[in-house]
Order: C-alpha cells, then structure tokens, then sequence
C-alpha cells in the first residue's frame, strides 16, 4: 500500500531536507519506487539531486496553480527507481494565489497525489520550515510525519506547536495522518547536550523513535559527508557509499519497511 510521508518541522537547519532526500534514496535503493516532492520554495532537495533552476522548465508552483501534474513536472534522477517533483523560489508566490482564488485551498495537493500514488510505493514530500499553507497541503496529503530533531540547545523549542497544528489538520482535514516518528540528527555521542537531548525524547516519545529489529535506535550523525553530498548533487549513498550518514539512513528505510 501506498506511505506518503511528509518531513515536517518549522525549524529551520534541523535535516529535513537531508532527511526526504536520503530516505528517498535508500528506500529507492531497497528497489521500491519513491517519489520525492520538493514542496520548499528553497528548493534544496531539487539542488541536493542534481538539478538547478535551468535544467527544468515547470515545478511544484505550476502543479499547485493547476496548469500541470505532477506527471507532467516529474524528473529522472541517477537512481532509476527515484523520481523528483522539484520546486522553485517562485512557489513562495502560491501562497498570495491559495488567498485570492482557491477553494479548498489546503487539498490542492493531495488531489494532485491522489491521480499519481498509484505508481509508486513511498511519496516523500520535504515541507517548507514554517506552518503556512504550504506546510499545511503536504500535512493534508500524507499518510505521516517524520520529524527530525535537531540534538542541540533549543531542539525542543517550537514543538509543541508543531504537534498542535499536526493534531488541527488530523482532526479537520486528514483523519489518517499519523506521526511515524521522531528521528534525532545531528547526533554526536561525544556530545553531552546531544545525549541530553535523545535522553529526552526517549523520554517523552520513547514509542515514536525509528528502531531496527535489533531494537538499536535510528539516529542520524553528525557527518562531514552528509553536509558536503548535496553539493556535488548526490544523495549520501552514491556521494560515499561507506560514510557513516549513509548507513544511518539505510537503517531509517529498514526500519520503515519493516514497519
């Protein structure tokens, strides 16, 4: 059955752009067909697979004003079963269109999900860092949500409500939508305040942590060369097959799909 997952947090520098793009990428690698929306105006995931403004023509802005699909905007990446639906700094200007001309405004993109889901077994969309009406579409379209969060001084801050307006779409607009998990980044086991911080979620949220069938917890490092793979327009695993993000992130997509 079709996951649609949206990597939500509206913090900003916390992995959720380096999240949706290598879980993409491992799950794609586990011979699943993934496609990765690119629902940021930054457009950082786009640039994090090898795309830039002049190597497409339509975006995410043109699907969500309605001259295309998704179908239509969708591109061929190095992982032949990886597909990208980019975005653009132009998508910032849906929001003053979702205003003045939409009804419904907050469903646009899940219809356009519902007329292509069927092609693919994950849908991961990486959402904007912040809880506006573009946030609010990728909540209304998945089936679940990943948080990252961040093992630094003030991971926590914001929160609350972020869980709020999780709960406000469950209850109003999508009944399915579930949290699947927290997943910490940025972890270093050298670090006092990151162990603080994975202790306290462990605490709160003991049950909404990704773990392998081991019972080991998934968390993502601190990793040189996960902060350089974008750079070169690869996701970790093709960057460096062997580097310490790209192991962290092929057990994310194990625990995913051994559900």
């Amino acid at each position: 059955m079709i996951e649609i997952i949206a990597i939500a947090n509206q913090k900003g520098g916390v992995g959720k752009t380096t999240t949706a793009v290598n879980l993409s990428a491992a799950l794609a690698l586990q011979d699943k067909k993934v496609l990765l929306i690119d629902a940021d105006p930054q457009s950082n995931a786009t640039t994090s697979l090898g795309f830039h403004r002049d190597t497409y023509e339509y975006n995410l802005y043109h699907v969500m004003l309605g001259t295309k699909t998704l179908d239509d905007i969708t591109l061929d990446t190095q992982i032949p079963t990886l597909k990208l639906a980019p975005s653009n700094i132009g998508l910032v200007g849906i929001e003053k269109e979702f205003y003045h001309n939409k009804h419904d405004r907050e469903l646009i993109l899940k219809r356009n999900i519902d007329i292509i889901k069927s092609q693919y077994d994950y849908i991961i969309i990486d959402s904007p860092p912040a809880l506006g009406p573009i946030t609010i579409n990728t909540l209304s379209a998945a089936t679940s949500v990943i948080i990252p969060i961040q093992c630094e001084f003030f991971a926590l801050e914001g929160l609350a409500q972020l869980l709020n307006t999780i709960r406000l779409v469950k209850q109003t607009i999508n009944r399915q939508l579930e949290i699947k998990g927290f997943l910490p980044t940025m972890y270093s086991g050298q670090n006092n305040l990151a162990k603080q911080v994975f202790a306290d979620l462990a605490k709160h949220f003991e049950n909404k942590l990704f773990k392998l069938v081991n019972n080991s917890y998934v968390v993502i490092p601190r990793n040189i060369k996960l902060a350089e793979s974008p750079s070169f327009g690869k996701p970790i695993m093709l960057y460096d097959p062997k580097a310490s993000g790209t192991i962290a992130y092929t057990n994310l997509a194990k625990a995913i799909l051994e559900g």
